[in-house]
């Protein structure tokens, strides 16, 4: 059975292999110009939305095509090589265009997760006896669509992720003028305004900085879930899926910083 139906994964396919890189028909070092044959990129492709469909291990999605070794190699090829961040950037463009994103509404919040494979982001999880875990910082548009993340460990708070997690914005283009930042108690400090003036100035490129201060953002401190997942005032649940309004009606606002409050 199908992960996906194949008029959504042959678009899909033909855009994935437009972003991979030529590759020689045989290996240049081996003296006769023989090798043993590589896996296609398209069992590998069809492999990683199985995963991704069914929520299973790599050693369960392997069989006779290919093995859980190579999926994992040829996942990590492929990272390394930016194709998934590219391939990201046209599916939120290609929504944006066709279906719009809702950004003058953005939520934030953190979760922790398992990492029992370990990896540089993680650390001693403060939930799960001590054992290795991830922090990961969300943001979703007001409609829920989720346009970016950070990982860090999972001892880390939630309000020093928020500036390198609102950096993600810089990724979607034009932005609206006011921007409606909701998040929940565990932001409820001065540390999220702190980390916004910090990287506005001490950003890489003065025009960037430049293009934030002009651009501040009319944020609000919520208690309210996340929008798009429970009813709350100003989210698209509340408001029987009519786009939110760019002026929250339940948030008090605090003072503003050049990025987010």
């Amino acid at each position: 059975m199908p992960a996906l139906p194949s008029w959504l994964t042959e678009p899909l396919w033909d855009q994935f292999a437009a972003l991979l890189p030529e590759r020689p028909e045989y290996h240049p070092d081996h003296p006769l110009g023989c090798h043993r044959q590589r896996i296609g990129d398209r069992i590998i492709f069809d492999k990683m939305l199985q995963l991704l469909r069914f929520g299973c291990s790599y050693e369960a999605i392997a069989g006779t095509t290919c093995s859980a070794t190579t999926i994992r190699d040829r996942r990590d090829e492929w990272i390394r090589q930016g194709l998934f961040v590219r391939l990201k950037q046209i599916a939120l463009e290609s929504y944006g265009r066709i279906v719009g994103l809702v950004l003058d509404q953005i939520a934030v919040d953190g979760a922790i997760t398992k990492a029992p494979g370990g990896g540089e982001a993680a650390g001693r999880s403060p939930v799960d006896r001590g054992k290795q875990g991830l922090k990961r910082s969300g943001m979703t548009d007001g409609y829920g669509i989720p346009l970016g993340r950070v990982l860090a460990g999972a001892n880390r708070h939630d309000s020093p992720l928020l500036a390198p997690t609102l950096d993600r914005l810089n990724d979607l283009g034009p932005l609206p003028h006011d921007i409606t930042v909701h998040l929940d108690a565990g932001y409820d400090s001065d540390k999220p305004a702190r980390c916004s003036m910090n990287v506005a100035s001490t950003a890489a490129s003065p025009t960037r900085a430049r293009r934030r201060l002009s651009r501040p953002a009319s944020a609000g401190m919520s208690n309210a879930p996340t929008p798009g997942r429970t009813s709350s005032p100003g989210s698209p649940a509340a408001t029987n899926g009519a786009p939110p309004s760019s002026t929250p009606s339940s948030t008090s606002p605090i003072p503003s910083s050049p990025y987010v409050a």
